[in-house]
This record gives structure tokens, sequence and C-alpha cells, in this order.
């Protein structure tokens, strides 16, 4: 299997499977002397860990990090040595015997049926490769790049959308993200959100939800024409994360409606001598360059194809039948999804530095 690597100076290969022993990544590319330890990692992997609540699956994991290469202390703390970096994360709550009945029977919406064309083979065991459980991975990959790209750039997400139910453009606030269940961007529609939520979950089905992004702090410069833009990096990599279905950027499909005059972000000279635009639609890049202004994208998540409703199918030898997924699986896979767009965020910009220091000096 390949294609298990991203980034092109940063790059990140993650290895693993839902019911092994453990998964983790290789971080390679990380500039040396930058301060990191297990503590750096772990407050963003408790933000995507299961079982924080009920409305995410049940499947106790700790989730704990540990930095196996690339950290030497030598007497002032441990920092990077420019080695690549390995992380380790163990499996501890796998339950096996939850997917006996689909180690033949393909799940509908998921990708056991195309896994087996490809390969021949596949884990059953949740999914093996292709589950969720990957991502554990990608979020310590982004704290490590959270670490190049300082405090200065501020990576923000949440769930501004819960299937029909929207939070409108000027109520979104990221600050009450990860003080609710639901990582929902206002905290205004948490107790709505959570009873329509839970009468999706009793019933045993699912919805998708759409994740805003919002980073500020980048300056004007990072990115490259015409097959390195930012954005279709950023695009790429949300694309790649498990259930997400179409990203944005800026205003995206909604410029679609604007007029050429409405749609520009026109110019001015602020107090301090730089440009000052007068809106975002382009969504702080333009001409796959980053122009100063906040990178903003939004992230459409289908809902989770794990449901108990039975589903038509077929099976590996081609016989048809009705197919109930059980096990424990979250009602809403973009919830846990926030952490996971933040951390592929920041591994895309934590590339797209040191790409732009390599070229620029």
């Amino acid at each position: 299997m390949s294609h298990n690597t991203f980034g092109h100076l940063f790059r990140v290969t993650t290895w693993g499977e839902s019911h092994g022993p453990a998964i983790g990544c290789v971080v390679d590319g990380c500039p040396p002397l930058i301060p990191l330890n297990e503590a750096d990692l772990q407050p963003w992997l408790d933000r995507r860990k299961p079982g924080g609540s009920r409305f995410v699956t049940q499947r106790k994991e700790s989730d704990t990090a540990r930095i196996l290469s690339g950290v030497f202390d030598d007497g002032d703390g441990p920092v990077t040595t420019g080695a690549p970096i390995a992380i380790h994360i163990d499996n501890e709550d796998a339950r096996s015997k939850d997917y006996g009945e689909i180690a033949r029977a393909f799940r509908p919406g998921h990708a056991d049926m195309t896994y087996q064309a490809k390969y021949g083979v596949r884990d059953h065991r949740g999914g093996g490769r292709s589950s969720a459980r990957e991502t554990a991975s990608r979020v310590a990959a982004g704290a490590v790049a959270r670490r190049i790209l300082g405090d200065g750039i501020v990576i923000r997400a949440g769930v501004v959308q819960l299937g029909p139910h929207r939070i409108a453009p000027d109520a979104v606030d990221f600050s009450a993200v990860y003080d609710n269940p639901l990582f929902a961007a206002s905290a205004g529609v948490v107790p709505a959100w959570e009873a329509w939520l839970d009468g999706v979950r009793k019933a045993g089905s699912s919805c998708g939800a759409v994740v805003a992004l919002e980073v500020t702090g980048i300056p004007a410069g990072w990115g490259a024409p015409l097959y390195g833009k930012l954005d279709a990096e950023l695009a790429a990599a949300m694309m790649s994360i498990n259930a997400v279905k179409g990203v944005e950027i800026g205003a995206g499909f909604g410029s679609a409606e604007l007029s050429g005059e409405d749609n520009a972000d026109e110019m001015r000279i602020g107090p301090d001598g730089g440009i000052v635009f007068q809106s975002n639609h382009a969504g702080g890049v333009l001409g796959g360059i980053s122009t100063g202004q906040p990178l903003t994208a939004r992230i459409a998540f289908k809902p989770t194809s794990s449901i108990l409703t039975p589903r038509q199918t077929v099976t590996r030898d081609g016989t048809e039948t009705d197919l109930r997924t059980k096990g424990r699986h979250d009602p809403c896979v973009a919830l846990r999804g926030v952490p996971v767009v933040e951390a592929m965020a920041a591994c895309v910009l934590a590339d797209a530095l040191l790409r732009h220091r390599a070229q620029i000096g």
C-alpha cells in the first residue's frame, strides 16, 4: 500500500490499523532546536480522543503519545535534532468481535468494497487502515507542526452546521468550540443541537456536518504557483480526512453568485503604510499565495456510514444481503474531525513555511 506520506519538506508518514497493537507517525523535515516533548502533543490528542461524551464513539482510548526518536535533551530540556520524529500511540480498547458480521459483507458507504477490489484483502476489524482511528497520528503530527509555526499563527476550527442546522456567519465564535461536547462554534446553539443529535443517536442513525476553519497570523507570500498553491494543498489535505466530501476556500461556491464588483477584495493603504483589504472573499489566498489575511475554509463531512438501520449490500462471494453495522460509532464523525482539520492545516502551513524559506531565504 503506497501513499501513506504527505508533505514536501515537512513530511508525515502515518502507520498502523484501527485494531492493531498501535498506531503512529514519523515526522521528517522538522528543523532542529525546537523545544518538544510529549506534553506538547497530548493536549491536542485529548481533544480528538474517543469517549469524551455521549455524542461520540464510546471506545476508550487514552491516546497517550510517546516520542521514540528525533528529540534529545542535553540538559536544557528536550529539543528536536533534525532527525525523523517517531511517535507511538497504543490501541487499548479494540473490540474486534463487533465486526465479525462484516468479515464477508461490504458495509455501504465504507471503503470495504474498494479496498477489496484494489488489494484483494482487507482488514475488516474497524476498517483497518481506512478507519478514522488513523487520524490520531495526524493530530500528533499537527502538534509538531504547531511548534514549528509558533504562537503567532492561530489555527481554529469548529462545527458551524450540524445536519440542517446552521450557525449564522456573524455568530461564529471559535472560542466556544472546546467548551462544548459538539465542538460547535457558538455556545448558544448547543442545547438545541444536543437535543436534535440525541434523537439521531437514539434512532441508531447519523448526520453530516460542516466544519469552518480560520487561520490568522500567516504573512503574505506563502504558497507557490502554479502547482504548489497554498489553497490547493490545503484542500487536498482536508479531502484526505475520513468522511470529507467537500472543501471550499473563502466564499467558495458562494462566489458563483457574486458579481465581479462584489467578489473583488478591494485594497487601501492602512495607517501603518501596509495594504488593508476591504473584504476576504478569496479566503486569504490569491494565485495560490497567501495575502496576509485570515485563511478561511469550510469542510463538509458526510454522515457516519456505520448505522443500525439495515442497508442493502453484497458479500465477497456475490450474494445480496442486508447489513446493520454494530459496534461503537460516532453519530456525527465531524465532531471529532475538528481537531483533525486543525492538525492538517498546521501540517500544510508548516510545510509552506519551510518551502517559502527555502526559495526566498
